[in-house]
Protein backbone atom coordinates (compact mmCIF):
# COMPACT_ATOMS: atom_id res chain seq x y z
CA UNK A 1 0.00 0.00 0.00
CA UNK A 2 0.97 3.65 -0.62
CA UNK A 3 2.11 5.27 2.45
CA UNK A 4 1.31 8.61 0.94
CA UNK A 5 -1.80 7.20 -0.68
CA UNK A 6 -3.33 5.88 2.56
CA UNK A 7 -3.03 9.49 4.76
CA UNK A 8 -6.23 10.84 5.11
CA UNK A 9 -6.61 14.83 3.67
CA UNK A 10 -7.47 17.10 6.53
CA UNK A 11 -9.86 19.48 5.39
CA UNK A 12 -10.29 22.54 7.04
CA UNK A 13 -13.62 23.96 8.45
CA UNK A 14 -13.63 27.03 5.82
CA UNK A 15 -12.87 24.49 3.27
CA UNK A 16 -15.68 22.75 1.39
CA UNK A 17 -14.86 19.66 -0.86
CA UNK A 18 -17.48 18.29 -3.48
CA UNK A 19 -17.11 14.95 -5.25
CA UNK A 20 -18.93 14.76 -8.14
CA UNK A 21 -17.94 11.39 -9.77
CA UNK A 22 -14.11 11.68 -11.02
CA UNK A 23 -14.68 15.49 -10.48
CA UNK A 24 -12.74 16.67 -7.64
CA UNK A 25 -13.89 20.13 -6.70
CA UNK A 26 -12.27 22.36 -3.67
CA UNK A 27 -13.78 25.42 -2.75
CA UNK A 28 -11.64 27.99 0.19
CA UNK A 29 -11.14 31.46 1.28
CA UNK A 30 -8.81 32.31 -1.83
CA UNK A 31 -11.16 30.31 -4.31
CA UNK A 32 -11.57 27.32 -6.20
CA UNK A 33 -10.05 24.01 -7.79
CA UNK A 34 -11.08 21.28 -9.64
CA UNK A 35 -9.45 18.42 -10.42
CA UNK A 36 -10.32 15.09 -12.56
CA UNK A 37 -9.01 12.05 -10.79
CA UNK A 38 -7.51 9.27 -13.05
CA UNK A 39 -10.02 6.13 -12.98
CA UNK A 40 -8.97 3.49 -11.45
CA UNK A 41 -8.62 5.86 -7.97
CA UNK A 42 -11.56 6.81 -6.51
CA UNK A 43 -12.12 9.21 -3.80
CA UNK A 44 -14.52 9.70 -0.90
CA UNK A 45 -15.46 12.14 1.36
CA UNK A 46 -15.07 11.08 5.53
CA UNK A 47 -15.92 13.56 8.46
CA UNK A 48 -13.26 16.44 8.03
CA UNK A 49 -11.04 14.34 5.93
CA UNK A 50 -10.73 13.01 2.12
CA UNK A 51 -9.80 9.22 1.24
CA UNK A 52 -8.27 7.95 -1.43
CA UNK A 53 -8.88 4.61 -1.91
CA UNK A 54 -7.32 2.30 -4.89
CA UNK A 55 -8.81 -1.08 -6.06
CA UNK A 56 -5.93 -3.38 -6.59
CA UNK A 57 -2.28 -3.68 -6.84
CA UNK A 58 -1.94 -2.61 -10.59
CA UNK A 59 0.88 -0.90 -11.33
CA UNK A 60 -1.17 1.95 -12.89
CA UNK A 61 -3.06 2.13 -9.86
CA UNK A 62 -0.45 1.74 -7.24
CA UNK A 63 1.24 4.67 -9.50
CA UNK A 64 -1.94 7.24 -9.62
CA UNK A 65 -2.78 6.46 -5.63
CA UNK A 66 0.05 8.73 -4.10
CA UNK A 67 -0.11 11.06 -7.21
CA UNK A 68 -4.16 11.72 -6.71
CA UNK A 69 -3.92 12.60 -2.61
CA UNK A 70 -1.00 14.49 -3.21
CA UNK A 71 -3.39 16.90 -6.07
CA UNK A 72 -6.03 16.75 -3.50
CA UNK A 73 -3.84 17.61 -0.72
CA UNK A 74 -2.15 20.10 -3.08
CA UNK A 75 -5.54 21.83 -3.92
CA UNK A 76 -6.72 22.24 -0.39
CA UNK A 77 -3.24 24.14 1.39
CA UNK A 78 -3.71 26.39 -2.07
CA UNK A 79 -6.99 27.23 -1.70
CA UNK A 80 -6.37 28.18 2.06
CA UNK A 81 -2.58 29.41 1.95
CA UNK A 82 -2.26 29.83 -1.32
CA UNK A 83 1.49 29.19 -2.58
CA UNK A 84 5.12 31.93 -3.58
CA UNK A 85 8.08 31.65 -5.39
CA UNK A 86 10.62 34.20 -4.79
CA UNK A 87 13.15 35.10 -7.26
CA UNK A 88 16.13 37.11 -7.61
CA UNK A 89 17.33 38.81 -10.70
CA UNK A 90 21.73 39.38 -10.60
CA UNK A 91 23.67 41.37 -13.05
CA UNK A 92 24.25 44.99 -13.57
CA UNK A 93 21.13 46.87 -15.32
CA UNK A 94 19.48 43.64 -14.86
CA UNK A 95 15.89 44.86 -13.02
CA UNK A 96 12.09 44.30 -12.86
CA UNK A 97 9.63 46.35 -12.72
CA UNK A 98 5.64 46.36 -11.75
CA UNK A 99 3.51 47.90 -14.96
CA UNK A 100 0.00 47.38 -13.57
CA UNK A 101 -0.78 43.91 -12.86
CA UNK A 102 2.06 42.92 -15.74
CA UNK A 103 5.85 42.42 -14.67
CA UNK A 104 8.33 44.36 -17.26
CA UNK A 105 12.16 43.31 -17.17
CA UNK A 106 15.42 44.57 -18.48
CA UNK A 107 17.61 41.71 -19.02
CA UNK A 108 20.56 42.87 -21.56
CA UNK A 109 18.66 42.57 -24.04
CA UNK A 110 17.91 45.60 -26.42
CA UNK A 111 14.04 46.05 -25.79
CA UNK A 112 12.33 45.19 -22.33
CA UNK A 113 10.56 42.03 -22.12
CA UNK A 114 6.69 42.36 -20.65
CA UNK A 115 5.27 39.22 -19.10
CA UNK A 116 1.49 39.23 -18.10
CA UNK A 117 0.32 36.83 -15.51
CA UNK A 118 -2.57 33.80 -16.62
CA UNK A 119 -5.47 33.82 -14.61
CA UNK A 120 -5.29 33.34 -11.18
CA UNK A 121 -1.77 34.25 -10.84
CA UNK A 122 -0.12 37.42 -9.42
CA UNK A 123 2.89 38.81 -9.21
CA UNK A 124 4.42 41.39 -6.15
CA UNK A 125 7.77 43.35 -6.61
CA UNK A 126 9.54 44.21 -3.89
CA UNK A 127 12.16 45.80 -5.03
CA UNK A 128 13.93 46.27 -8.49
CA UNK A 129 16.04 42.78 -8.11
CA UNK A 130 13.22 40.91 -6.28
CA UNK A 131 10.27 39.77 -6.88
CA UNK A 132 7.63 37.10 -6.09
CA UNK A 133 4.80 34.98 -8.25
CA UNK A 134 1.86 33.56 -6.12
CA UNK A 135 -1.27 31.87 -6.73
CA UNK A 136 -3.63 29.11 -5.56
CA UNK A 137 -2.50 26.33 -8.41
CA UNK A 138 0.61 24.94 -7.23
CA UNK A 139 2.00 23.71 -10.53
CA UNK A 140 0.70 27.16 -12.18
CA UNK A 141 2.87 28.83 -9.80
CA UNK A 142 5.83 26.64 -10.61
CA UNK A 143 4.93 27.05 -14.16
CA UNK A 144 5.14 30.63 -14.41
CA UNK A 145 7.90 31.01 -12.12
CA UNK A 146 9.78 28.71 -14.64
CA UNK A 147 9.09 30.68 -17.92
CA UNK A 148 10.68 33.92 -16.08
CA UNK A 149 13.64 32.16 -15.03
CA UNK A 150 13.81 30.71 -18.91
CA UNK A 151 14.03 34.52 -19.88
CA UNK A 152 17.58 34.68 -18.94
CA UNK A 153 18.90 31.26 -17.18
CA UNK A 154 21.39 32.09 -14.61
CA UNK A 155 25.22 32.23 -15.95
CA UNK A 156 27.24 28.91 -15.06
CA UNK A 157 30.50 31.67 -15.30
CA UNK A 158 29.54 35.05 -13.52
CA UNK A 159 26.17 33.93 -11.99
CA UNK A 160 24.22 36.62 -13.99
CA UNK A 161 20.60 35.89 -14.79
CA UNK A 162 16.65 34.96 -13.36
CA UNK A 163 16.89 32.69 -10.24
CA UNK A 164 14.71 30.98 -7.60
CA UNK A 165 15.68 32.90 -3.91
CA UNK A 166 18.31 30.60 -2.28
CA UNK A 167 19.14 28.69 -5.32
CA UNK A 168 22.73 27.59 -5.94
CA UNK A 169 24.39 27.98 -9.10
CA UNK A 170 27.31 25.78 -10.30
CA UNK A 171 29.68 28.16 -10.96
CA UNK A 172 32.76 27.45 -13.75
CA UNK A 173 35.90 28.91 -13.72
CA UNK A 174 36.90 30.80 -16.64
CA UNK A 175 39.69 30.62 -19.12
CA UNK A 176 42.70 30.39 -17.48
CA UNK A 177 45.54 32.76 -17.71
CA UNK A 178 48.90 32.84 -19.71
CA UNK A 179 51.39 31.30 -18.55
Amino acid sequence: MSRIGRMPVTVPANVTVTIDGQQVTVKGPKGELTHTVAEPITVAQGEGNVEVTRPNDERTARSLHGLTRTLINNMVLGVTDGYEKKMEIYGTGYRVMARGSNLEFALGYSHPITVEPPAGITFAVENQTRFSVQGIDKQLVGEVAANIRKLRKPDPYKGKGVRYAGEQIRRKVGKAGKK
